[in-house]
Parts: structure tokens; C-alpha cells; sequence
């Protein structure tokens, strides 16, 4: 008699997958409550403290007494319109370098292959090294000072310092705006269409420039005080500092915070509208370069006439960003000589570096749960990234339009002049909270199709938190503003309050500046280093890209697949 055949068991080892929607819809929720908190803390509740106040009568202390829309009417007649037109004429140069002179460079150094690709990125590093704005007007104002006399230059301060913005700003523009285009043009195929990736970023790049503009602060501050007649070369800002804490109307300098923070507003709320429309993402295409990744790169070739013009493009770059930094570069190893009484090195370095980053590393931890929430995790589903929105209205706002607030705040407290009172009052990064989460975004499909949260989500992710976070902490540790304003006596000077401060008293003096001190040598060298390492390393591999995903986008076969195994 026949036996039956013994049925087949199949066992098999699931990978690890994604939760349950439920499950982790509730997670995603979760790692953004503790960036919510941090928001409202840092943005919302100034922000309606700037607003109120701007309703209130003028003095260094809240009276509570209504002042109607006074404050307003002041603001416009003190010109608010025509310093949003001169902000605006501020950055029409570096807009113009952003979305001309930026995608061409990247452009050409796509085309040209890999090893001029890499050399590029290397090279744009330096710029986004050498962020010595306070140093670099301060030694350019010093070169302008001839015998106590002005310069033909600055006699003209409107056109000197649309120049000098423009020219101290070029190489750093170039930087941010060639290396996120360089990103937009990776492609997996070479029939791969990268135009409309290269419209989006220029669109954000536009939008960022733009902000950046209104907000500026230490060239108008440094170079020509505002003048000289009003506010003539005064921004926004500008005039909304010294309104505040010269003048003590901070209800007048409150209305113009308030109507700069609705532009601002506005271009951020247009910049997630853009990412929402284009489906932006950033994908991270691994540590090495598959078989139709290397089919594209063959397709572009290696031309030597693209190589020359790359290799020509990048001395231009370097060669305007040292000119326009020799006045600083010149000092930068020199003796700073004897400091003035009760000041020491130690201190005054540690002022000008720890603060800002103990707010950095809480800023961009912050923004790195809650993009992994909402980008990975995607506790709405396809509708995940609204959560976006509410964010977007700081997505390009500074210390600058909140200085007023925080400063009463800060004032509240009784951190005036202490250590504590120096770290920058901005404990989540909401540029960063974008990133992480278009990056999140980028790679949650390969999650889904199977790949371990380790290889698609964790390790992708690890280096965007050093590339978010150094310039973040830059940024902070080279901006006067936040420093000026609180600080109170030598213990709280930092090294671009404290050179500032020499400047100023010795106007017309001559003598050398310790401009070595805002950005020394050993701390550039580091900076040089380490973003070298990640724009060739890390962000070579990131790519951004648009619209809806191919078949193309699917992870490579054979990468995280379930061990199966047939027992008969």
C-alpha cells in the first residue's frame, strides 16, 4: 500500500519590518512631541511675545499700556519698506550666484566624472570653513580707515557694502547652492532626467537667499553703522536692534520683528509647499555605486574641456573667497597681543564655542527624532509630511527677529551676563527637522521592501547629524548678536563681541585687530577637515530628487532579503 507523502514545512526568518500602521503611527506621534515642546518654547512663544509687545507703549519694561497700532505707524515711517528694499537689493547679487553661477559649476563638474565631482566638493569645503563674517568686515572696515579718514569706498556706503556682502558671501553661496545641486543631478539611469530635482533645489536655494537678506545683521552693523543718513544702509534687523537697546522703544522695534517675522513666514510656508508639490526626498544611494549608477557615470564621460572649465570655475571660487578674506587671513596666526584687563584667552574661548553648541547637539537631536518620525515612520500615511507645516513659518527665521523676546526673557531670568545666558535660545533646528525628514522620506520605501532598519534608516542617517550640526554650530559661534546682547562684563564677552568691541574703540587709530581670536587657526583647520570628510564621503552619496518613484528606486536584489530555508 501506497503511503501519503509527508507534507513539505516551510520555515522561513522574517526580516525585520516595519510595525504595524497603528503601532507606528502612535511612535511617530511620539519622537515629535519632545521637538513640539522645544518649538513652541523657542519659536511660538516668542513670537506671540514679539507680537504683543509690539502693541504695547515703549519702554524697557512691559507697562502693559496698549499703544494701539502706533508702533506700526512708527515703523513705517522710520522706513520699514524701504529697508525690506535695501535687504532685498543685499541679496539680489548672492541670489543671482545661486542660480546662475552655482548650477553651472555643478553642472560641469557632474559632467566631467567622478574624480573632478570629488575634487569639486572638496574644494567648496573651504568656504563653509572659513565663516568669519564679523572677522572679515572688521578687517575689511580696518583697511578703510586710512589716518582716522574715510576711504573713497566708504564714503559711498550704500554701493560698498552691496559690494562687500557680495564678495565676502560668494564663495559660501557657491558652497551651499553647487553642493546641493551636485545632489540633484545623481542619477540611477543615464537617460535619468534630473532637471526638475535642479528646478526644486533652485527654488529652495531662492527662497533661503531671500530670508537670509532680510535678515541681515553684522555688514550693515560693522561697516556702516546704518548710515549715514538713517537708514540708508539699515535692514530690518538692523534697525530693530538698535530701535530696541539704543533707543529703548523695543515697541516700535517689536512691530518691525513682527512684520519682518510675516515675510519670513511666508517664504517658509512657500518653501514646504514646494516640497510637497515636487514630493521631494533626499535618498542616500549607499557606500558604492551599483552597476546602472556606473552605466550613468560612463555616460557622461570624462571630457578634458569640462575638466579645464570645472578646474577654472573652482580658482575663481577660491580666488574671490581669499581676496575678499585677506583682511582677515592676514592676522590669523598673528600675536592677538595683550587682552584688555580681566579678559583671558580660556574664557573668552570658551564663551565663543561651548554655548552654542550645548543648543546644537539638543537642536539637531531634537530635529533628528522627530524626521525620523515623521519621515520614516509616517504617522499620516501618504499625508505625513503636513506635518511639516506648522514648522514652516521658522524655517528661515534667526536670532535676529526674535532677539527682542528672548533678550526680555533671558532678562527675566537674571542670566544677563552669565555662561548660561550665552547659549543661543534656539533648542530645535528647524532646517534641520526638514532634512532629516525628506531623508527619512528618501528611504522609507527600501525599509518597507524589506531592507533592516539598521543598513536603510540608522546608518544612512548617522552622518546627517554631523552635517547639520556643524554648520548650525558655526553659524551661532561666529554671529555677534545674540553675544552683544547679553553678555555683561568681560567674564561673558565672546571673541566676536570682544574684537568688536576693540574695533570700535579704536576707530581711526590704526593698530592691528586680534581678528585671529573670532576663528582660530586650530578650530578652521578642524572645520576644513571634517567637512572635506562629509561632503566627500557622505554627501557624494545623497541625492534629491522629485515626483514619484520608478522602478529604478527599488532597493538592489539581493540586499536584506529573508533567509528561507525548505524543509522536506
Amino acid at each position: 500500500m501506497n503511503q501519503p507523502a509527508a507534507p513539505q514545512v516551510t520555515a522561513s526568518v522574517p526580516p525585520l519590518t516595519p510595525p504595524t500602521r497603528p503601532g507606528r503611527a502612535l511612535v511617530g506621534l511620539a519622537l515629535i512631541v519632545p521637538a513640539v515642546i522645544v518649538w513652541v518654547w523657542s519659536y511660538v512663544l516668542p513670537t506671540l511675545s514679539t507680537v504683543s509687545r509690539s502693541f504695547q507703549a515703549d519702554g524697557p519694561r512691559r507697562s502693559g499700556e496698549s499703544a494701539g497700532t502706533a508702533n506700526y505707524e512708527a515703523a513705517f515711517t522710520s522706513g520699514f519698506a524701504g529697508q525690506v528694499g535695501f535687504a532685498v537689493l543685499l541679496a539680489l547679487i548672492p541670489l543671482a550666484v545661486a542660480l546662475l553661477a552655482a548650477p553651472l559649476l555643478a553642472v560641469l563638474a557632474d559632467r566631467a566624472g567622478r574624480v573632478t565631482r570629488l575634487v569639486t566638493r572638496g574644494v567648496l569645503a573651504l568656504p563653509l570653513a572659513a565663516y568669519a563674517p564679523v572677522a572679515v568686515y572688521l578687517g575689511r572696515r580696518a583697511e578703510g580707515i586710512e589716518n582716522g579718514t574715510l576711504t573713497q569706498d566708504l564714503q559711498s556706503p550704500r554701493a560698498f557694502l552691496v559690494s562687500a556682502l557680495a564678495q565676502v558671501t560668494f564663495g559660501l553661496v557657491v558652497a551651499v547652492a553647487a553642493t546641493l545641486y551636485l545632489s540633484a543631478l545623481r542619477r540611477r539611469e543615464p537617460d535619468q532626467r534630473p532637471a526638475p530635482a535642479m528646478l526644486a533645489a533652485g527654488g529652495l536655494l531662492g527662497l533661503g537667499v531671500l530670508a537670509a537678506g532680510l535678515q541681515t545683521y553684522t555688514a550693515p552693523s560693522i561697516l556702516t553703522g546704518g548710515g549715514p543718513r538713517g537708514d540708508y544702509t539699515a535692514t530690518p534687523v538692523f534697525t530693530a536692534v538698535q530701535t530696541s537697546f539704543r533707543t529703548l522703544r523695543l515697541g516700535v522695534g517689536s512691530a518691525t520683528s513682527t512684520l519682518l517675522l510675516v515675510l519670513l513666514g511666508l517664504l517658509g510656508l512657500a518653501a514646504v509647499a514646494l516640497i510637497l508639490a515636487t514630493r521631494l526626498r533626499i535618498e542616500f544611494d549607499g557606500w558604492r555605486d551599483g552597476p546602472a549608477a556606473r552605466e550613468a557615470e560612463s555616460f557622461t564621460g570624462r571630457r578634458p574641456l569640462l575638466v579645464g572649465s570645472t578646474v577654472a570655475a573652482l580658482v575663481v571660487v577660491v580666488g574671490v573667497t581669499v581676496w575678499a578674506s585677506l583682511p582677515w587671513l592676514r592676522n590669523l596666526s598673528a600675536d592677538t597681543g595683550p587682552l584688555p584687563r580681566g579678559v583671558e584667552t580660556s574664557n573668552l574661548f570658551a564663551n565663543t564655542w561651548v554655548p552654542p553648541l550645548l543648543s546644537t547637539l539638543v537642536a539637531v537631536t531634537l530635529a533628528a527624532l522627530a524626521g525620523f518620525g515623521i519621515g520614516a515612520l509616517r504617522p499620516l500615511g501618504r499625508w505625513s509630511e503636513l506635518l511639516l507645516v506648522p514648522f514652516a513659518p521658522w524655517l528661515f527665521v534667526g536670532a535676529g527677529p526674535l532677539a527682542i523676546a528672548n533678550f526680555e526673557r533671558t532678562m527675566e531670568r537674571e542670566q544677563l551676563g552669565l555662561f548660561l545666558g550665552l547659549v543661543p535660545p534656539t533648542w530645535l533646528s528647524v532646517p534641520a527637522l526638514f532634512a532629516f525628514t525628506l531623508l527619512f522620506r528618501g528611504q522609507h520605501e527600501r525599509w518597507r521592501s524589506g531592507g533592516g532598519i539598521g543598513r536603510t534608516l540608522l546608518l544612512p542617517a548617522l552622518p546627517m547629524l554631523a552635517v547639520t550640526a556643524l554648520p548650525t554650530w558655526l553659524a551661532h559661534a561666529q554671529s555677534p548678536l545674540w553675544a552683544t546682547l547679553v553678555g555683561r562684563g568681560p567674564d561673558s564677552l565672546t571673541a566676536p563681541a570682544l574684537v568688536t568691541m576693540i574695533a570700535n574703540r579704536a576707530f581711526g587709530g590704526g593698530g592691528e585687530l586680534p581678528l585671529g581670536l573670532i576663528l582660530p587657526l586650530p578650530m578652521l583647520i578642524l572645520f576644513v577637515v571634517l567637512f572635506v570628510a562629509l561632503l566627500v564621503g557622505y554627501v557624494e552619496r545623497l541625492a534629491i530628487r522629485v515626483g514619484r518613484r520608478s522602478g529604478t528606486d527599488a532597493p538592489p536584489a539581493g540586499a536584506d532579503e529573508p533567509v528561507r530555508k525548505v524543509i522536506a
